[in-house]
C-alpha cells in the first residue's frame, strides 16, 4: 500500500486515478496551491477550495482511492494584499471541515514582506484549528527559504513534529531533520529530486520522518512516482520496513495527527460504485459502471 501525501489531483485525469490505483496507491492528499495563473477574486478561491473539498474527495473514490487534502492561501498568491486578505478571512470555513487533513501548502516563494505576513497569519490558524502545516519550499534560493522558513514557525511556537517541510533536497535535507520536522521529496521527472537521489538520502538518513510525494499537478510530473520511488529504493537494497516507512508509515502518522485520515478508510473502504452522483453529476461519460457491490443508495 501506498499513500501519495501532496498531489493536485484536480488538475489530473481519471486515467491517472485508475493508474495510481494499480500501483498500490490507497490514498492521496491534495494540497491547496495555485492554477498556472493568478486569481483575481475571492470567489475564485471558494470554489476552488469547495471543489478539492468536496467533487475531488468523490471523484477519486470512484476509482477506489481515498481523497484528502489541505487548505490554505499558497505563498505565490499572497504579494496581492488585498485579496490574501480576503482568503484568510474565509479559511476558517474550509479548515474543520470533513477530509481537510492539514493547512497547506503555505511558505514563500520569492521570500517577500507580504509572503511572510501570509504565512505568519496561517500558522495562527493552524494552531487554532489544531491541524498539522504542509510547507511549500521556495524553488529558487532553496537552503534560504528552508532555514527562514523553519525559524518563523519557531518563533511562532509551531511544534516541528506536527510540519512537514516539502520539496527538499541534498541541500536541505540535514537541517530539516536535525531541527526535528518531518521532511518530504517530490518526485518530479528529470528536476528537483529524482528517485535514485531519493534511495541516496534514504540510506544516508534513514527513513525516519523522510515522505516522498509527486506533487504532480498541471505541469511535467509523474502520478506514479511515489510507486516508482519504492521499486527504486528496493533495488538499492533498501528493507521492505524501511521503504513502507518513507512511502506509507510517515505520512500516515504525521496528516492522521487531527483525526481525519485513518487507516480505516481505506482497509475497510465503502465500495465503489460508479452509479452514484455528487450534486446530480456522475463521473462517467457513457461507459459501463464499476460497481464493486451493490448499493441502493446512490446519490451523495
Amino acid at each position: 500500500m501506498l499513500i501519495d501525501p501532496h498531489a493536485h489531483m484536480i488538475a489530473r485525469t481519471t486515467d491517472d486515478y485508475e493508474a495510481m490505483a494499480a500501483s498500490g496507491v490507497v490514498a492521496v492528499i491534495e494540497p491547496a496551491f495555485w492554477l498556472g495563473q493568478a486569481r483575481t477574486n475571492v470567489g475564485s478561491f471558494i470554489d476552488y477550495f469547495s471543489t478539492i473539498a468536496g467533487f475531488e474527495r468523490f471523484r477519486a473514490a470512484q476509482f477506489g482511492i481515498r481523497h484528502y487534502c489541505a487548505i490554505g492561501l499558497n505563498p505565490k498568491e499572497a504579494n496581492n494584499r488585498e485579496l490574501a486578505d480576503a482568503v484568510l478571512d474565509i479559511l476558517p470555513r474550509y479548515l474543520a471541515k470533513e477530509g481537510v487533513v492539514a493547512l497547506g501548502e503555505i511558505g514563500y516563494d520569492e521570500q517577500t514582506e507580504l509572503e511572510d505576513r501570509a504565512f505568519r497569519a496561517q500558522i495562527e490558524l493552524a494552531q487554532e484549528f489544531d491541524l498539522p502545516i504542509m510547507i511549500h519550499t521556495p524553488h529558487r534560493d532553496k537552503k534560504r527559504g528552508a532555514k527562514r522558513t523553519m525559524d518563523t514557525l519557531e518563533a511562532c511556537g509551531f511544534d516541528p513534529a506536527r510540519c512537514v517541510i516539502d520539496h527538499n533536497n541534498e541541500e536541505t535535507v540535514q537541517e530539516v531533520l536535525d531541527r526535528g520536522y518531518w521532511c518530504a521529496f517530490t518526485i518530479y521527472p528529470s528536476t528537483k529530486m529524482g528517485n535514485d537521489r531519493l534511495a541516496a538520502i534514504v540510506e544516508r538518513y534513514g527513513p525516519e520522518r523522510i515522505i516522498v510525494d509527486s506533487a504532480c499537478d498541471w505541469g511535467v510530473s509523474d502520478p506514479l512516482a511515489v510507486a516508482k520511488s519504492a521499486r527504486i529504493m528496493a533495488a538499492h537494497g533498501l528493507d521492505e520496513a524501511a521503504i513502507r516507512q518513507v512511502v506509507y508509515h510517515n505520512a500516515l502518522a504525521v496528516y492522521g495527527l487531527n483525526g481525519e485520515m485513518s487507516e480505516a478508510d481505506w482497509l475497510e473502504p465503502a465500495p465503489v460504485d460508479q452509479r452514484t452522483l455528487y450534486g446530480g453529476n456522475s463521473v462517467l461519460r457513457g461507459q459501463a459502471p464499476r460497481v464493486d457491490q451493490d448499493n441502493p443508495d446512490r446519490i451523495v
